[in-house]
This record gives C-alpha cells, sequence and structure tokens, in this order.
C-alpha cells in the first residue's frame, strides 16, 4: 500500500499517529465453481438423453438451467483459454494445442502474457482463485520441475494449484503437479485421480472457509474424465456391459428420443447418417460387438464415477453452508473424441501408438478393462453416439465437434435459474457472464458477452449475433440463426472447400443443406467468415497435419537437444518432455563409481506397468527390458569381474517399426535383440533415473530396485534426429490430446 492510498496520519510516535485499516466489502459476492469434463459429449450426460448414471450433474440440471445452444472450440486448449479469457482463441496466441509453438502470433501454445484471465480479474476483488485437475495452457517443453513457470497456474491468476499439466494422464498412476513443483502420486491402495482431484477440491473449500470466510472463491474443478485411458473401478464398469450391448445405433434412436422429450431438441429433429467410416452395428461380428460394448461400459463406468466425485464436491459445498451462494456450472471442452479409431482398444496406448488390434487379440484382456494396465478407449462409432444427434467428433467444426452440455445452477440467486434454455452462447461468453452475475466489469477485450438474463428467461435475447470457428483448416460461421462450415482435406485450396449451409433455427441438428437453394445466404456467411477471421487474428491458416504441427516445436526444451545428462537425484523427467518413448534413435550410457562387488539396481527406466523400457544392474549382468502392448523383450549380458565403469545400450528404429537395441558395457558391444515394436507411448508415465518410483512391466525385480546412492555418476543420452521421430511422436500426440 503506497502513503497515498493510507488515509490515517503518521508522525514520529505512535502516541501522535492514526491508525486505519481498508473497509472490507459490506456485501459478500457469491462463489463460483466450474466443472469442466474432457472429451464428453452432448448427449453423454443423463440430464442430456444419456443412459449413463450422472445423478448429480443431473440434480444440478433439476435445480437450474441447461442450455442446448452452448458451443466450445473443437479442441481442449482453444476451449480452456476462450473460457478464462472471455476471448476467441486464435486472438489470445492459443489457435492449437498447448502442445506446440507454430512460430506465429495465433499458435504459440500459451495465451499472451497480456491477455488478463478470470482468475487475475477476480483475485482482484477479493476472491480466492483455485484450480484442481486438468490444465494444458502450458508449452510442453514448458512442464519440467524447473519450469519456467510463467504459463503454470499459479502465473495466470490462481492461488493454489494441484493437478496435471498436459493434455491427458493415467488416472491410477498420474504425473502430478501442486502449486509451482512436480508431487507424488498418494500411496493409498485403490488410488484413482478423479477421487484424489475432489479431495483436493474439498481441502481448498476448507481451507477457503476456514482462513478467508469473508472472502469469495473461484474453484475451476477440471476432471481428467472422460478423456482416455477409460479406467473406473470394476463395479462402475460391468453394470453397463448389458445396457450397451444394444450397440450404437440403437443408443442413437433411444437419446434422441429422450432429448425432444426433455424439451431439449425440437420434435422432428432429423439424426443424421452414420458417420463416414462407421459401420452399422449389426454389420459387426459377435467378437468386434462384445469388445466395443465393454469399451463403451468402460468410458461410461468411468464418467458415473466422476460424477460421483462431483457429488462429493457439492456435498462439500452444502456441508461448509456455501451452496445457496455458490454459482456452479458444469461443461465439457469439446465433443466426443474418435482418436481410439475404428476398433477402439482395451488399453489405449495402442490406437495413441498407431495401433489397430483386432477384436479377436483384445477379447482375453478384457478381464483388465479399467485398471492401470486397461485403459481403454472406445471406437469412434461410440464417440458418434456421444454426440448425438449431430454429425462428426472432436477436432471438427461440424456440432459433434462444438456443441458442449452446459449446466448452470444457482440456488440462492435473486431469480429462480431454472429451465431448459436455446440461446446461442458461446465459450467466450462464460467469463463476461461470470463477472456479470458477480457484478464486476467485464473487460473492454473480451469478444464475449454476457448472458446473464438467459439464466432466468427463456426468452431474453442475447447480445451476440456472430461466432466463427477454424482449427485445422476446417471453418465455420453462426450469425443471426444460419450457419455456414466446410470440412478442409488438408493440402487442398482453400477455394476448393465445399461449404455447407443450415437454417439453424428450423435444423437443429444441422442435418438439411441448404447451400443449392440459398447461394446469396452462403455468400455472405463466407465472406462474413473471412471478416471475423482478420479481426481474430485466424491467419495464416494452417492445414497442416498435426504431425507437422508437433513437428514446429522449436528449437526448445529436452525434445530439442541432442545430449541430454540425466543424474541420480533429480527430479521426474515428465513423459510431455516428449524424450521417454523408444522411438528414436539414441546411445545411453550410465558412467559408475568403480566397485566391487557390482552394485544392483535401475540405471534408467521409462513407463510403468503399462509398458516401457528399462536398463539394470542384476546378478552380475547388464539387462534391458522393454514392454509394449503385448510385446516383451529381455535382453542381458554377463559383465565379468572386472569393476563397470561404463553400461548402457543403443537403440536403432527401423522402417517397419522395429528397433534393435545393443547393450554396451565399457563402449564393448555385449548382445543385441531385435525390439518387435517401438513408440513413444510406451505409457503415460516418463523417465526416472537410478529407480523404478511406479509400478513396473518387468517381472524380473520389484520397484524401486533403487542403484545405491553413491554408484551412479550419471546418464549420457545422445539422441540421433532420424526422419521419422518427430512424426511418430506427433502420431501419439494426436491421439491423446
Amino acid at each position: 500500500m503506497t502513503s497515498s492510498e493510507f488515509h490515517g496520519k503518521v508522525r514520529t510516535t505512535v502516541a501522535e499517529s492514526t491508525p486505519w485499516w481498508p473497509d472490507r466489502p459490506t456485501r459478500k459476492r457469491p462463489n463460483v465453481l466450474m466443472v469442466i469434463l474432457d472429451d464428453t459429449g452432448w448427449s453423454d450426460l443423463g440430464c442430456y438423453g444419456s443412459e449413463i448414471a450422472t445423478p448429480h450433474l443431473d440434480s444440478l440440471a433439476a435445480a437450474g438451467a441447461r442450455f442446448s445452444g452452448f458451443h466450445v472450440t473443437p479442441l481442449c486448449s482453444p476451449t480452456r483459454a476462450s473460457l478464462l479469457s472471455g476471448r476467441n482463441h486464435h486472438a489470445v496466441g492459443m489457435r492449437f494445442l498447448a502442445d506446440t509453438d507454430t512460430g506465429f502470433p495465433n499458435s504459440r501454445g500459451s495465451i499472451r502474457p497480456d491477455v488478463r484471465l478470470l482468475p487475475q480479474i477476480l483475485r482482484e476483488h477479493d476472491y480466492g482463485t483455485y484450480l484442481v485437475g486438468k490444465w494444458h495452457l502450458t508449452p510442453l517443453h514448458e512442464i519440467t520441475p524447473a519450469g519456467p513457470f510463467a504459463n503454470w497456474p499459479l502465473a495466470r491468476g490462481f492461488d493454489r494449484y494441484y493437478g496435471f499439466l498436459d493434455g491427458c494422464t493415467d488416472q491410477y498412476e498420474p504425473e502430478l503437479f501442486e502449486d509451482n513443483h512436480q508431487v507424488t502420486t498418494p500411496p493409498r491402495e485403490g488410488y484413482h485421480l478423479s477421487e484424489d482431484l475432489a479431495d483436493q477440491a474439498v481441502r481448498f473449500l476448507a481451507d477457503h472457509t476456514t482462513y478467508r470466510p469473508d472472502s469469495p472463491f473461484f474453484l475451476q474443478l477440471a476432471l481428467g474424465a472422460t478423456h482416455a485411458p477409460f479406467q473406473a473401478p470394476r463395479e462402475y464398469i460391468d453394470k453397463y456391459v448389458d445396457v450397451f450391448s444394444k450397440g450404437w445405433d440403437r443408443t442413437r434412436d433411444d437419446r434422441l428420443a429422450r432429448q425432444v422429450e426433455a424439451g431439449l431438441v425440437p420434435p422432428g429433429t432429423t439424426l443424421p447418417e452414420r458417420n463416414d467410416g462407421v459401420r452399422a452395428w449389426d454389420d459387426l461380428d459377435d467378437d468386434e460387438q462384445t469388445v466395443a460394448t465393454h469399451l463403451q461400459a468402460a468410458f461410461a463406468g468411468f464418467l458415473e464415477h466422476a460424477d460421483a466425485q462431483v457429488g462429493r464436491v457439492l456435498a462439500a459445498l452444502d456441508e461448509l453452508g456455501l451452496a445457496d451462494d455458490t454459482i456452479v456450472l458444469a461443461l465439457s471442452d469439446n465433443g466426443a473424441s474418435r482418436e481410439g479409431g475404428p476398433g477402439g482398444d482395451v488399453d489405449t496406448n495402442a490406437p495413441y501408438s498407431g495401433v489397430h488390434r483386432p477384436a479377436t487379440e483384445q477379447l482375453p484382456l478384457l478381464e483388465s478393462l479399467g485398471t492401470l494396465t486397461g485403459g481403454a478407449h472406445y471406437p469412434e462409432g461410440w464417440a458418434m453416439a456421444g454426440n448425438t444427434p449431430f454429425r462428426q467428433y472432436k477436432q471438427f467444426v461440424d456440432l459433434g465437434g462444438v456443441r458442449s452440455p452446459l449446466v448452470v445452477s444457482w440456488p440462492g440467486a435473486p431469480q429462480r435459474v431454472a429451465g431448459v434454455r436455446d440461446q446461442f452462447v458461446h465459450a467466450v461468453d462464460v467469463a463476461p457472464t461470470i463477472l456479470d452475475l458477480l457484478g464486476i466489469p467485464t473487460e473492454p477485450a473480451m469478444a464475449g458477452e454476457s448472458v446473464a438474463p438467459a439464466l432466468t428467461d427463456g426468452d431474453a435475447a442475447t447480445g451476440r449475433e456472430t461466432q466463427y470457428w477454424e482449427t485445422l483448416g476446417h471453418r465455420a460461421v453462426w450469425h443471426d440463426g444460419w450457419k455456414a462450415v466446410t470440412t478442409h482435406v488438408p493440402g487442398t485450396s482453400y477455394d476448393d472447400d465445399r461449404w455447407r449451409l443450415y437454417d439453424t433455427r428450423q435444423d437443429f441438428s444441422e442435418s438439411h443443406d441448404l447451400a443449392e437453394q440459398r447461394p446469396d445466404a452462403l455468400r455472405r456467411l463466407q465472406q462474413l467468415w473471412w471478416s471475423e477471421a482478420g479481426r481474430n487474428d485466424v491467419f495464416p491458416l494452417d492445414d497442416r497435419p498435426l504431425r507437422e504441427l508437433i513437428a514446429t516445436r522449436g528449437p526448445v526444451g529436452l525434445f530439442a537437444r541432442s545430449h541430454i545428462t540425466l543424474r541420480p537425484g533429480q527430479s521426474h523427467v515428465p513423459y510431455p518432455s516428449a524424450v521417454t518413448g523408444s522411438n528414436r534413435d539414441v546411445d545411453v550410457v550410465g558412467w559408475f563409481v568403480p566397485r566391487d562387488p557390482l552394485p544392483q539396481g535401475v540405471v534408467l527406466s521409462s513407463g510403468n506397468a503399462q509398458g516401457g523400457y528399462v536398463l539394470y544392474l542384476k546378478d552380475g549382468e547388464l539387462c534391458f527390458e522393454h514392454g509394449h502392448l503385448q510385446d516383451h523383450v529381455l535382453v542381458t549380458a554377463p559383465l565379468g569381474p572386472a569393476p563397470v565403469v561404463s553400461a548402457g545400450f543403443r537403440l536403432r528404429t527401423g522402417d517397419d517399426g522395429s528397433g534393435l537395441v545393443t547393450l554396451l558395457a565399457g563402449g564393448d558391444e555385449v548382445a543385441t535383440a531385435r525390439v518387435p515394436r517401438v513408440s513413444s507411448h510406451l505409457s503415460f508415465w516418463g523417465l526416472d533415473v537410478g529407480h523404478a518410483p511406479r509400478s513396473t512391466f518387468s517381472e524380473r525385480f520389484t520397484p524401486p530396485f533403487a542403484l545405491p546412492d553413491d554408484a551412479l555418476e550419471r546418464v549420457d543420452v545422445v539422441v540421433h534426429a532420424s526422419a521419422d521421430d518427430v512424426e511418430e511422436y506427433a502420431e501419439s500426440v494426436l491421439a491423446g490430446e
């Protein structure tokens, strides 16, 4: 506080001076809880027509408002940027994912530092600001134990943070961060990330209530559910096998009927034809139907389990006496994801590695479904059903990618918030709406406008008439009820794109293309798109495949280095570093303090029980193991009586996706083995030096199997860049985001 802001009197002594304290607000503003689900389709919640039990989110809908016209972007980072900034994602530097910086102002992999975010604004108005769960607004190369931290949650307005910084993570062995540092997974039996996030959310609420009872809070609870891998206790999964044995075609029909009955969808709405590439359910053979049904059951169990954790947070609000004074929003960041491919898999590491296993190969694996080694992803047919009654999926600007559920509840509102709302709303409108409800001025730079009147008045007119979309070259624009949209083919001229035209007031599912009947209307919308694109920094348009976009990460981070030195005692190397897979040509050498007898323990460990590789010393031998899906390779070599000074391995990848591993001792080649399939996505766990802190795929030792503290000096990793290493990593990110 400066002297000019002090309204007391300062003299030589206290006796001559007058103390002064700033006035506290006379009225406490409402609290805000924003729940963000991940990759959850518009029809996946029970209150939006699903068979899946989501009683706690449904209770919010029953006591509040459900929006049938809420829109987002078709990718998670851009949506989250828009939610917190109130601005379009290109305009704040998040055209694409936080994973990469393409070198252009609209795609830096982070939100521009001059853009004020909702938690920053709220903190200036005495709010405690808390984030629990997924962030995904930090460039991957900055997710390290040493930062830099300028794009981490605390630097962008949150007082406290607990969760994961990447786009997705394992639910049983996640890479966790608290505030600005790594933390270990709580070592309790039956650990699950969704439960942990609920625990931390309740802890933040309790601490806030204890220490800042006169201040309101903003809590963002961003669950990993329902982004793959789908993992939940089996009791949540098994009960859905019979429910979804009817298949995705009937599921779409059933959900649409319930949506119409609930008043979310107008009667007579057309259900579009199946998306291209999705087979009719009845055309699947018995094995394919069995596997697909179980994979959807895993998704359903994952979502119900997540809903139960949301229920625990809502119960805490009630127990703390905060429920009436808390505005609760629940939404999804984009549509359901097709990234499991045509057949899905019991183990998400398969499709994320570009491996598509037939149903016959997966049948014996169904018993592991939902566990650490059975984190599933479903076939794209179920993603299509999740987006009922819309076409396409996440990554597309059709409604299947950009229409999201939105539930808003505020029991203590001055006027009752209840009912179904059909007003057009976009993610950029969320921050202005929250600020309006709290009586805080909106930032002039915000592109969105408040839709607060719609919460209490179903007929209220909302302020904006226009919204554009662009992702991966796909484009769309909505204006005053009319929508133009095109799906772009990478590498082709934008002039060749075929635009479709919809009257969204009469065609809820955007199924009836009016482009030929109304060419003038389409032309005006196309011109409007170019205008909006110019205003929002959309250019340059970039239709490069994701593998090329990832390859433009720039000369930063571990991935860009040809020589990496790792030391015992250092922090865990996170998976987002992109150096933890086996898809790159590397020479790895551990340097030891000569000693007799030969020590035992892990030199370098990547991955966990799902797969990975590990270099270790055991029983006088140098050992290397590689595990990926069902392939397991072990190669060993005796080290002899002389003290070991250096030992490691050389890995060279082949054009067929295999690898040749050569063990090295004192610079000599001592053994070789063929690895059938290398991958950048062996698991969701990164790399550790001198021990294996988590589970392991190896049956030859029990973690942590640590080397003695004084045995290992360092590990040198020399990377020999190949033409395909960046592309393979990019493919895994394409699947994982």
